[in-house]
């Protein structure tokens, strides 16, 4: 690494250069370094907000789960069997799903071999379990932190590899630029909040590649799982002009709010009752999910089967699960009450014998037929009380306040066969902000594509992008006209009337509003008009901070706000193309089918239109910052076997890279 000083605007700006730079510690972002540096790449940095920040470190659910090629029995699996479960959840490219399917062995016993505890048996088995989506038992878990234990493991293995890691960095803007009549990244411009003063906390990171792995997009959300220290930062990539595909295939799912945790799983299995309050809290109790039930019995199997069913699903909605988290968003957001899981008590009728089969076999063989719902979630899962009390909740003595939360985009940035963007030469996005998801996919299979991505990039990296090519002249102007233009958004900041927490407000109230789980033509036409006028308002006045922490935030604003401008205009397209209710969004539609015969016509919504399972949605942004998007034919997945000796004549004369 190189470090030299950056004149820009009378400041001293400190710049390093180095060959490849990974922005991200994720559990993606860390294995791409593992794997760059394994094949070679010495010259390597992390920047990273924290190590011990971030959504995989710091995110799970009841026994968070891990999907792979199966390893155990005589299931009958392959890298093209795989791939179809992953093609079929609709709108991903085939040959993305075949790489993540003939990839998913190898980046498991990466971690094996690292030290990740996965389960196995005597004979060395590991043996799996199903997960939605799922036809075999791929599925595995070593419980409720499964992407925590492998972001340690990773980290121990980057810490015994000397690999370099900045933290407390907060990336404030992209550098690209142009080579060849295309653009490349460059590197990056970054905070460093341990600087004394917001006069020296600016440094550039010039590099001839860039790993993007910034993870989901959780700030643009007030109601969110994803924890409070993860925002993510795919807002910088589309203002760097990057590609975007799937950005309205998200999930959705009840989740707490308090501490944020999925309350997916055995939490709902075993059946807790369901209470709104008034804002206080403690007020005007119901137990208001019962009316629109037939029976005690109908309503706790729906609650019971949010367990398998936990995201919120619009084919689930009629006569389904996804019924309660459309009555819980009723109750939070439409009537501005509170909605609490209690497992204090059952609600009241409670019989076990009542409920559904599937409900009833599946305690009876956990042998939890008694009891109040604590007792059974201490038989089933102990570990699920514990990780509450360790946030200090203690479900033996308090209900579990909870919303419908945003929890994992499907889609992010478009990259190519080897997770390069399509449009941006150099930079690689791995991991959530990587857009290689569809409509739906197999749970626990967004931390194997993360792996997966990592040894793509890196490969790649280590076969094409080795020596230097990158204009250091250009790369050092870019990165000060990029400072200047900073440093001068900044200033204005010093005027503004608007705090940077209520831009931030501002933006996410306004995605959950109209950009979440429940979307309507008019609401997602008048949202995207509002969040442009902000971006512009923002543009134009910046917003109020103080110290070096308020710098950082209210830069991230920036690319926060942009970005949610940029979902949203994706959504809106997607409705207006009538793509229908599909994934985990309901689109209202006056003229289609009711969710329930107690709601009113505002909860009709619009059927799912099959065609464009078969079809991928492209959003670009333009050099003059507006946005267009298109949709696009999926690629198969491909079906040729191929022959030994050609393969390997092409894999030696490196044209698999080609």
């Amino acid at each position: 690494m190189k470090k030299t000083t950056l004149q820009v605007a009378g400041q001293a700006i400190p710049s390093f250069h180095i060959h490849t730079l990974v922005i991200g510690s994720g559990a993606a972002g860390l294995n791409a370094a593992v794997q760059l540096n394994a094949g070679g790449v010495d010259d390597l940095l992390i920047i990273s907000e924290g190590l011990q920040m971030g959504t995989s470190i710091n995110t799970g659910s009841d026994k968070q789960t891990y999907y792979k090629i199966a390893m155990n029995g005589d299931e009958n699996d392959s890298p093209a069997s795989l791939a179809q479960s992953f093609f079929g959840g609709g709108s991903m490219h085939g040959d993305l799903a075949l790489i993540e399917a003939a990839l998913s062995g190898r980046a498991f016993l990466n971690l094996v071999n690292l030290g990740v505890p996965f389960p196995r048996d005597r004979y060395g088995q590991f043996v799996g379990y199903k997960t939605d989506h799922d036809p075999l038992q791929r599925a595995t878990s070593v419980g409720p932190y499964t992407s925590r234990e492998m972001c340690r493991t990773l980290i121990r293995e980057i810490g015994r590899r000397g690999i370099e890691c900045r933290e407390n960095r907060v990336v404030t803007s992209l550098i690209t630029v142009d080579e060849n009549g295309a653009k490349r990244a460059a590197g990056a411009v970054v905070v460093n909040r341990d600087a004394s003063s917001t006069d020296t906390a600016f440094e550039v990171y010039t590099a001839e590649n860039v790993v993007f792995a910034t993870g989901g997009p959780g700030g643009l959300y007030k109601t969110s799982v994803y924890p409070n220290v993860h925002t993510g930062g795919i807002g910088l990539a589309l203002m760097a002009g990057a590609k975007a595909q799937s950005l309205p295939e998200s999930q959705y799912g009840m989740a707490s709010t308090k501490f944020r945790w999925n309350v997916s799983g055995t939490y709902m299995q075993v059946v807790p009752k369901f209470i709104s309050t008034t804002a206080d809290g403690e007020t005007d109790v119901q137990e208001f999910l019962r009316p629109y039930f037939d029976t005690v019995g109908d309503m706790n199997t729906a609650i019971f089967l949010k367990g398998y069913q936990w995201p919120f699903d619009p084919r689930k909605v009629i006569g389904g699960s996804s019924i309660v988290d459309i009555l819980v968003y009723i109750e939070t957001v439409i009537k501005g009450r509170r909605v609490f899981m209690d497992f204090r008590e059952n609600c009241a009728g409670f019989a076990c014998e009542d409920l559904g089969e599937e409900a009833y076999s599946y305690l009876k063989n956990s042998d939890a037929l008694f009891g109040k719902p604590i007792d059974r979630l201490q038989k089933m899962n102990p570990k699920a009380i514990e990780l509450y009390q360790d946030h200090g909740i203690h479900l033996v003595n308090e209900p579990l306040e909870i919303a419908v939360c945003a929890q994992h985009n499907n889609g992010g940035l478009a990259g190519n066969l080897w997770w390069e963007s399509t449009n941006i030469k150099h930079l690689f996005p791995v991991g959530e902000v990587n857009g290689s998801h569809g409509v739906y996919r197999p749970g626990g299979s967004a931390l194997n594509s993360g792996q997966v991505a990592g040894f793509r990039a890196a490969e790649y990296i280590c076969a094409k992008y080795m020596d230097p090519t990158l204009d250091a002249a250009a790369a050092n102007a870019a990165a000060a006209h990029v400072v200047d233009q900073t440093l001068a958004w900044v200033k204005k900041s010093a005027d503004s009337a608007t705090a940077w927490e209520e831009a931030r407000d501002e933006l996410q109230t306004r995605m959950s509003k109209a950009g979440a789980h429940i979307r309507t033509p008019d609401g997602l036409a008048a949202a995207k008009e509002e969040a442009w006028k902000q971006v512009a308002a923002l543009e134009e006045t910046g917003c109020a901070f103080a110290g070096v922490d308020g710098l950082a935030e209210a830069l991230r604003n920036r690319q926060l706000c942009f970005a949610h401008a940029v979902y949203l205009e994706a959504c809106a397209f997607a409705v207006a193309s009538g793509t229908g209710s599909r994934g985990s969004a309901l689109v209202a539609d006056p003229a289609g089918e009711s969710a329930h015969p107690m709601l009113g016509d505002e909860w009709r919504f619009a059927a799912e239109n099959p065609v464009f399972r078969d079809q991928v949605l492209e959003t670009d942004i333009h050099a003059d910052g507006t946005v267009s998007s298109a949709w696009v034919p999926r690629r198969p997945v491909p079906t040729e076997k191929g022959w030994f000796e050609t393969a390997w004549a092409a894999f030696n004369k490196g044209e698999i890279y080609e």
